[in-house]
């Protein structure tokens, strides 16, 4: 059985005020929160894990105390500006016992896709002998993998499959035929196309899964179990969910949504200006009242 599959969920990290440090204590709730939902894993310090206000010590502390914590199979997004940055990252989570490994482009500077390939390419003649490692697609953050350089390296072997985060469907359309070719895992990124995609892959590492994880798992449920009508409800449901986070900068909306469900309050990266401001007003009084709605959206599901 492939352990990577199914609904995960995204973790969120919770941040101490100075901003740039983990508060270890209220992040292990959370993720005891969204396994205790019926998520089948956790995706630790990816996007929605702002995994880049931290530095490579406290990433791999974080990542050692909730793989002691977590139940379900756990992977660590190992991305770094550097190859040799990544690397350390990767056999550190290694050392913890990670299920698998998320890596993204190198970030921040531009890099053509020969290079990209190069990177990844590189990577894997480095990790012999450690965790399976995903490709981490997130073109809306950083460098992005283009459907003919993905497929590629995802064809020489040396990566057990790919999150994909554009939400593209030309780009899920290559990987879904690749894998007729080149077996790997393919997990949908980007909640956006959860309802109508998700039929076509092996699962979902959903940022809306770590604040509305029974949504998420009761959706990933009527997708693949033909209950149409159902598919259609909790589909309706995470577009009214995405559409009220939006606004937020990401995983902004997710942590405010996360507070009202009795975690501790947000700490912002940066000063909020009036539109958004009021934009969260508007969430916080929409988002107690939905909850229930959707909750009771779920039954029989």
């Amino acid at each position: 059985m492939n352990p990577i599959q199914g609904p995960m969920a995204a973790l969120v990290t919770t941040r101490r005020p100075t901003g740039h440090t983990i508060d270890i204590g209220p992040a292990l709730d959370v993720l005891d929160f969204v396994t205790g939902h019926g998520v089948t894993g956790i995706a630790l310090l990816g996007a929605t894990g702002e995994f880049l206000h931290f530095d490579i010590e406290e990433r791999m502390r974080f990542a050692h105390m909730a793989i002691r914590r977590c139940r379900v199979p756990l992977l660590v997004n190992v991305s770094h500006s550097t190859l040799e940055g990544a690397l350390t990252l990767a056999r550190d989570a290694a050392g913890s016992g990670a299920a698998g490994l998320l890596l993204m482009p190198p970030y921040f500077f531009r890099y053509k896709q020969s290079e990209l390939r190069e990177f990844y390419l590189r990577f894997a003649e480095a990790s012999e002998g450690l965790p399976p490692t995903y490709l981490y697609n997130l073109p809306f953050f950083t460098n992005g993998l283009e459907p003919e350089t993905a497929c590629e390296i995802l064809a020489s072997g040396g990566f057990a499959g790919i999150k994909d985060s554009s939400g593209n469907l030309e780009m899920f359309a290559s990987l879904a035929e690749q894998r007729t070719k080149t077996p790997f895992t393919l997990m949908i990124g980007n909640d956006s196309i959860l309802a109508a995609r998700r039929h076509a892959c092996d699962g979902v590492i959903s940022g809306c899964a770590c604040a509305v994880p029974d949504l998420i798992v009761g959706l990933d449920r009527a997708v693949t179990t033909g209950n149409v009508e159902a598919v259609a409800r909790l589909g309706q449901r995470l577009a009214e969910f995405i559409e009220k986070i939006d606004p937020f900068p990401t995983p902004l909306g997710v942590q405010e949504a996360l507070a009202l469900r009795g975690f501790p309050a947000v700490v912002a990266p940066t000063r909020l200006g009036a539109a958004l401001q009021a934009h969260r007003e508007v969430f916080r009084a929409w988002f107690p009242s939905w909850l229930p709605e959707m909750q009771a959206d779920l039954k029989g599901v």
